[in-house]
């Protein structure tokens, strides 16, 4: 008898863009939001008061764990809940979940000059001996590969005491999570979850096979997604998830993971989709009314109403603001919709999206 065809088992296809619930990235980037709470406006309420809540060296601690241990933590698949989540990482050989973060940074090229490092598919051979052999040669390889914000020294410096003890850093990092869990986000993830499953059944009536994944993206988050480096993000990633949380606000979060990349966007109603869910409608008319709630962020629009494009650097002056405010006020505004931003002879340029003002006022 001849034998059975070479296909008689499959692989499921697996669509390169979905919409999912995705708990344990959804909670991880909540947990990270806090950390930006302070220099960025525009996120949800829930994360504005729980940053607000943590003592000092709470929020030391949170940034010495979700930051100075960030890439041990992503997951690199979906999971059910967060605390089960939490539970993996507890079962995990000590060594493997530190030599996984260490593995990733070794992802990361030397920087050239002051251009960000890039992030490549295949590790660089790494003496890890060497690296770990003290604190001095442990910052100097992080030096190498992130500067500026991204390379905090003290705390890093505090993340090598436990990187060179793997039980102690893989404790540390379970009992954190634990206690946010229960103590600040396990509410909150009652609270909202009805919302986001009402904005993962909606997306679930799109049908994403004729569109590109710019396109798709566009669709989903109501966002515009100009800038080039997105669309090279889209198409290196195997496969694209997009998570709705409540949250991030008019930002974007991402998690990557081997091929896969989770996108976290402000929760809502993809257009022309018809489906009853009111907290999903109110929840985004919230995130743009957010940023029209600040004196300086109208001052900002009303000169730009009546003066047209305006230069970030123009903004500051004519209004007397400090640069770190304007930063922060015109990238709330650029996320919302009501800002176009583009480079001008080197500097970054804004001018009014008017169908985005009256699209709001619609919505209202």
């Amino acid at each position: 008898m001849p034998g059975p065809a070479e296909d008689f088992i499959a692989m499921p296809d697996i669509p390169p863009i979905t919409v999912s619930l995705e708990p344990a990235q959804n909670a991880l980037n909540s947990l990270l939001l806090l950390v930006r709470a302070e220099e960025t406006s525009g996120l949800g309420d829930w994360v504005i008061r729980t940053a607000a809540a943590l003592t000092p060296e709470e929020r030391k601690m949170h940034e010495l764990v979700l930051i100075g241990f960030h890439y041990a933590l992503v997951p690199e698949r979906s999971w059910s809940s967060f605390p089960a989540y939490i539970d993996h990482l507890a079962a995990c050989d000590p060594i493997a979940l530190r030599d996984k973060m260490l593995k990733t940074y070794a992802r990361f090229r030397p920087l050239s000059g002051e251009e960000c490092s890039e992030m490549c598919d295949e590790p660089e051979a790494v003496d890890t001996e060497a690296m770990l052999a003290s604190a001095d040669a442990y910052l100097d390889f992080l030096r190498e590969r992130f500067a500026g914000p991204h390379m905090d020294e003290k705390r890093e410096a505090r993340a090598y005491t436990y990187v060179i003890d793997p039980p102690a850093m893989q404790e540390l990092i379970v009992t954190h999570l634990r206690k946010m869990w229960t103590e600040h986000l396990a509410p909150e993830w009652k609270r909202v979850e009805p919302m986001l499953q009402d904005a993962v059944r909606a997306c679930g009536q799109v049908d994403f096979s004729d569109m590109s994944r710019l396109e798709a993206a566009r669709l989903i988050t109501g966002q515009a997604w100009k800038e080039k480096k997105w669309e090279s993000i889209l198409e290196q990633a195997g496969r694209v998830i997009f998570v709705p949380t409540a949250h991030v606000g008019p930002y974007l979060g991402k998690l990557w993971a081997g091929d896969n990349l989770w996108i976290m966007f402000g929760a809502r109603l993809p257009a022309g989709v018809q489906f009853d869910a009111p907290d999903l409608s109110r929840a985004e008319i919230i995130v743009r009314l957010n940023a029209l709630a600040d004196d300086n962020r109208l001052r900002i629009l009303k000169l730009i109403a009546e003066r047209g494009e305006q230069r970030s650097q123009d903004i500051m002056k004519r209004l007397d603001l400090s640069q770190s405010a304007t930063s922060r006020h015109l990238k709330q505004l650029s996320a919302t919709g009501y800002l176009i931003e583009r480079r001008c002879n080197g500097a970054k340029c804004y001018v009014l999206d008017p169908e985005r003002i009256k699209d709001t006022l619609r919505a209202v």
